[in-house]
């Protein structure tokens, strides 16, 4: 491929990255609208977000390894027309159950998708001086998506109604669908041959959903227990089967193994600020959601700018170690200044500094963890270290979210007072200080010092 056309491949497979993430949190905003409608209870109204996450995160691992098997466009492209008509279902819904089941194809459909979408970038790039840059990219868009829901969503309930949030993806996956064919490469591993692990993709599949379930706060001591039996038969299967879902050798890859540590470690800390953040300005400063949304576009902005333009530069210059944990230095910071907010607190007295501080952290860590999760990967390994890294990041947003909003709800005490919330607020933030300060000692003792130039070395003597 030339030059122009990679960038052009890059540049549809970021796009529909951005939407698969922003789509994880773009329903949030819209829900209260959308259950007044429907008529949906609270509880009913929390599997908007729970069918989406489920599915997704159930699904990554063998959406990743589908793609090794029949051929990474081919997937992405079914993927990216199953998400459209499962939005353009969504968006034309009459009930609460066919929206939720629309969100639960919309999740089959990005874990479809997002594996296969890296595993392109993976192979676009191969070689290629310019993969430092190209993860830059990457890592932008999946850090701004989350940011750019809350936004987005606030927007649109606001001006269009609650089933825009739905109609805006169809033309989305559609026109995606359709420059596949012209901007990206007809790949199919030479090295995903044999039987299919059908045992594997059972299990890993009902076990990964059960332990999301179990996590998303509507789950129970049952579903985790079932999920652990389930992961156990799976790394069992996996030990004995000729042609492993997941082949557990893949985990000796030691840059593999840090990468996605700190990709399950970064979002159990960072994703739970995003929902917090909503909760204090709304129910503390009064913001309305779309002033919610609004206030939060400064860490959207500081992580597009960081990961696509220092974090590659950075990542060659000094390498995956001293590149992460400064990144993670730079969250940890903006962390401990969200412990300032309080009842009389507001945007730029509280809000500004940290989220300059935790964007610039994310957009520099992304890029390194990126790499360093799938640098070791071989050809016909692409779209499982794809889906590997996926998973990693999802089980982290669902852990993070259920143990530490969990954590300020028990502080809180039930309390709706605005000095009790704001406590509450703070002994999550305290819990998420010490999740990065473990992500730190990881990317310092876990990542090897060595720089992008040596990555991308590693990458070319695996196997063809």
């Amino acid at each position: 491929m030339t030059a122009h056309n990679k960038w052009a491949a890059l540049a549809l497979l970021a796009a529909t990255q951005f939407v698969l993430i922003l789509d994880l949190t773009i329903i949030g905003i819209a829900s209260p609208i959308m259950g007044g409608e429907l008529h949906l209870r609270p509880q009913e109204l929390s599997w908007m977000t729970t069918a989406y996450t489920l599915v997704f995160g159930g699904l990554l691992l063998l959406g990743g390894r589908l793609s090794d098997y029949l051929g990474r466009r081919r997937v992405f492209v079914a993927g990216m027309l199953l998400f459209a008509a499962a939005s353009l279902a969504g968006g034309l819904a009459s009930t609460g159950a066919l929206v939720i089941a629309a969100r639960a194809v919309q999740g089959l459909a990005g874990a479809l998708v997002a594996p296969a979408a890296l595993s392109l970038v993976m192979t676009i790039f191969k070689d290629d001086p310019q993969l430092n840059k190209a993860m830059g990219v990457w890592g932008a868009v999946g850090g701004v998506g989350g940011a750019a829901g809350v936004v987005l969503g606030g927007l649109l309930t606001d001006w269009f109604g609650w089933r825009s949030v739905f109609f805006v993806n169809v033309p989305v996956g559609a026109v995606a669908a359709l420059l596949a064919f012209r901007l990206l490469p007809a790949v199919r591993s030479t090295e995903a041959r044999g039987g299919f692990d059908l045992a594997g993709a059972v299990t890993s599949t009902g076990g990964l959903a059960l332990l999301t379930y179990a996590f998303e706060g509507s789950g129970t001591l049952w579903a985790g227990a079932l999920a652990v039996v389930l992961l156990a038969a799976f790394l069992a299967i996996e030990s004995r089967s000729k042609n492993p879902l997941m082949p557990l050798g893949i985990f000796r890859k030691r840059q593999l193994r840090a990468g996605n540590v700190l990709m399950f470690l970064v979002p159990v800390a960072m994703q739970p600020i995003f929902f917090i953040l909503t909760l204090y300005t709304q129910f503390v400063l009064g913001y309305s959601p779309t002033q919610s949304g609004l206030s939060m576009v400064a860490i959207a902005v500081a992580v597009a700018v960081t990961a696509s333009t220092v974090g590659g530069r950075a990542l060659s210059r000094y390498g995956v170690r001293a590149t992460a944990a400064t990144g993670i230095v730079f969250m940890l910071a903006g962390i401990a200044l969200y412990l300032r907010i309080d009842v009389d607190g507001g945007f730029l007295t509280s809000m500004l500094a940290p989220e300059l501080l935790t964007g610039f952290g994310f957009g520099l860590m992304v890029v390194p963890a990126t790499v360093a999760a799938t640098a070791e990967a071989s050809p016909g390994e692409a779209g499982l270290a794809s889906g590997l890294m996926n998973v990693s990041q999802q089980t982290g947003i669902s852990i993070g979210m259920a143990v530490l909003i969990s954590l300020a709800a028990t502080t809180t005490g039930g309390s709706t007072q605005p000095a009790d919330l704001v406590a509450g607020y703070h002994a999550a933030l305290w819990a998420a200080v010490a999740v990065m300060a473990v992500a730190l000692a990881v990317a310092l003792t876990m990542l090897p010092g060595l720089k992008a130039a040596a990555v991308s070395e590693s990458r070319a003597q695996q196997p063809a």
